[in-house]
């Protein structure tokens, strides 16, 4: 019996990350369509903050594809790396006669999908 192997089982999803979506976006585009240890190497000499929690959700996804499709990290390649908008956390900050601006701090949702080489 051949079962086919499910694409949600090859995936990782990193929510609420307190970092622009815009700056997240800059180093998933390097990485999507690499195989996984490319991707990992890519992450680890790229000179941005977003590839720390790139690389969780990335090393997140496969374990997860090992675990429940039974495919190797040697062949699995990034098919899909897609940041969402998360909620936005308004500040304050005080300025002169008493006004207040608001500062926005930006969350990311982070997912990433694997899928096999062979297939």
């Amino acid at each position: 019996m051949i079962t086919k192997k499910n694409s949600r089982s090859n995936q990782a999803v990193g929510k609420f990350i307190r970092m622009s979506p815009i700056k997240v976006q800059r180093v998933l585009r390097q990485i999507s369509g690499c195989s996984y240890e490319e991707a990992l190497i890519l992450l680890k000499f790229l000179p941005y903050r977003a590839c720390q929690p790139v690389s969780k959700v990335l090393k997140s996804a496969a374990a997860n594809a090992m675990n429940n499709a039974n495919i190797s990290k040697e062949n699995l390649i990034v098919s899909e790396a897609i940041v969402g908008r998360g909620p936005i956390l308004k500040r304050a900050r005080p300025r002169a006669k008493g006004r207040i601006f608001q500062i926005f701090k930006y969350t990311s949702h982070i997912r990433i999908i694997l899928k096999d080489k062979r297939s």
